[in-house]
């Protein structure tokens, strides 16, 4: 169970650094589209700058909530 605590915590270390780094080397200048998801309670939520990146961002968010709820069931 540790290891994969550790790993987790390894793979959200890594998807900010890659954030950043993006950030970084994108041209300045150019329409750059943002978006951002989570959880309140069980409750998914979005906010982006870009439509299609929201319905994305929920998308994603209802799909994590289902698949956490089918594994509290098994």
């Amino acid at each position: 169970m540790e290891e994969l605590i550790k790993i987790g915590l390894l793979l959200i270390f890594a998807g900010m650094l890659l954030t950043v780094i993006g950030a970084l080397l994108s041209a300045k200048g150019e329409d750059v589209k943002v978006a951002v998801g989570g959880f309140i309670g069980p409750i998914p939520f979005g906010f982006a700058n870009d439509t299609k990146l929201l319905v994305l961002v929920i998308a994603l968010s209802l799909i994590c909530l289902i698949a956490f709820l089918l594994m509290l069931k098994g």
